[in-house]
């Protein structure tokens, strides 16, 4: 089965490069741990992200990433250490399959997008890389192109429970 196939048609302009850049491009660059290929992704001036630890309790969430650089040191912290784990199965293709962003509100040159991971990749150890998290994308259009503005992230995966 083919997992990394966009469910927006390309008539539907911004869900189909929304999903692109936020699922496609983001899983492409983070396994190759290619920084290049997604900072030209965000409003780098003004982006700020927030870590939800993965707390129901939005008391707890932090401004984790107050800088895209602070952000972006951490991205490829994980790039890193997830290219030092051994899979049992194609690592590119477990990601798409366990990720979905569907939801995607928008309203003129703004775009709030739910991106959710839910399930497992098998390591080659035997053990299971439990997935199971959404961040909320901020995005604007700048220059007639979609860029990420800012999120939430890291929150549990369903909310509330």
């Amino acid at each position: 089965m083919t997992y990394d196939r966009n469910p927006f048609p390309e008539a539907d302009t911004d869900r189909h490069a929304l999903w692109e850049m936020l699922v496609r491009r983001d899983i492409d660059a983070f396994l190759t741990q290619d920084w290049g290929m997604v900072e030209d992704d965000f409003i780098a001036d003004s982006f700020f992200g927030m870590h939800a630890h993965f707390l129901n309790d939005a008391d707890a969430w932090r401004l984790q990433f107050p800088r895209l650089e602070v952000y972006r040191d951490e991205w490829l912290r994980q790039a890193a250490e997830t290219a030092k784990t051994e899979f049992k199965e194609p690592l590119r293709d477990a990601l798409f399959r366990v990720t979905n962003m569907r939801d995607i509100d928008v309203d003129g040159d703004r775009a709030v997008l739910h991106k959710k991971f839910n399930g497992s990749v098998a390591k080659a150890d035997g053990t299971l890389d439990k997935l199971n998290w959404q961040t909320l994308y901020f995005c604007r259009r700048v220059g007639g192109r979609w860029k990420i503005a800012g999120f939430v992230g890291y929150m549990p995966h369903p909310l509330g429970r």
